[in-house]
């Protein structure tokens, strides 16, 4: 994304002299210090962005956007773990383009699904579900395509489990949904992704 790490230059002609004198530098500063923690990052939430609007274009987008948004209220980061408050700050942009589409069959769809199929929460999971090992083991476009059929609250919660490894507290604090519901549709996704796997497999038998 050329140009958007540039800080804005602004005359200080004028100013009252009374008022703390504005330092370019501490723009430097406070942009340097946001690359060093948030461009480690970039992957990981186009990965996301990717996952949750299915079109490339888009997601590159809400990146962009994302980002010029994190970089203006860096001042309000308050750390250690920046990827959180980055997916957040996205999930916020992918809901506004989701409410845009809201109208669409396809979305509306999407929002029964989530409504009427929420599972029982699995308090108790082994270390690694058969779903991850299929993450693991299969192609991206394979794994693209099987993630793209979930509806969208499921496909969410499944990224940012099984692909970011975010905890079931950080998940919960980025949808703003309890522990038990990011549980319950963690446990749904697996099953519905595990379904689309059975599919993929059944003609090659």
């Amino acid at each position: 994304m050329p140009g958007l790490w540039k800080p804005s230059s602004r005359a200080s002609a004028g100013k009252d002299k009374s008022m703390p004198a504005h330092r370019p530098d501490d723009d430097g500063e406070r942009t340097r210090r946001f690359r060093e923690a948030a461009l480690p990052c970039l992957d990981d939430v186009y990965t996301l962005a990717r996952y949750l609007l299915r079109d490339a274009d888009a997601a590159e987008d809400a990146v962009q956007e994302c980002y010029l948004r994190a970089l203006k209220h860096f001042d309000s980061y308050r750390g250690p773990a920046i990827k959180p408050w980055l997916f957040a700050i996205l999930r916020n942009i992918c809901q506004a383009e989701f409410a845009r589409r809201a109208n669409s069959p396809t979305a509306i769809a999407e929002i029964a699904e989530a409504e009427s199929q929420e599972a029982t929460p699995l308090w108790h999971e082994t270390q690694a579900s058969p779903e991850a090992e299929l993450l693991r083991r299969r192609d991206a476009t394979t794994i693209q395509r099987l993630v793209s059929t979930l509806a969208e609250p499921f496909r969410e919660i499944l990224v940012l489990r099984e692909m970011q490894n975010l905890s079931y507290r950080e998940i919960s604090d980025i949808v703003g949904a309890p522990i038990g519901t990011v549980m319950s549709r963690l446990a749904r996704a697996r099953a519905m992704l595990r379904t689309a796997w059975m599919a993929e497999e059944e003609p090659h038998k």
